[in-house]
């Protein structure tokens, strides 16, 4: 199934958290860090008042940082998917 963010929306694919062994740390222990993941697809843009449409900052593949509670979350054929606006992307690793 093809999933296409409207605006400035972008998909995100979270990495799993991992210590330098490859041990999974539980949420808990990174509660207030951001999360980290690959941009999967992103919209065309925010409209400005002019009618124009915004440059998205992110392309497809970057990793990003992005804020811990800012995503909604959607299950499609047994995968997670995060939607997040682009303003709420921290930084590109």
């Amino acid at each position: 199934m093809k999933l296409t963010p409207l605006f400035d929306f972008v998909i995100v694919k979270q990495v799993d958290k991992k210590t330098i062994p490859g041990i999974i740390l539980p949420d808990t222990i990174s509660a207030d860090k951001p999360d980290e993941g690959e941009v999967l697809a992103i919209g065309d843009g925010k409209v400005l008042s002019d009618g124009t449409r915004s440059k998205m900052t992110v392309k497809v593949g970057d990793k990003v940082l992005f804020k811990k509670y800012s995503p909604d979350e959607i299950k499609i054929d047994g995968i997670n998917y995060l939607i997040i606006s682009e303003s709420d992307v921290l930084a590109i690793l």
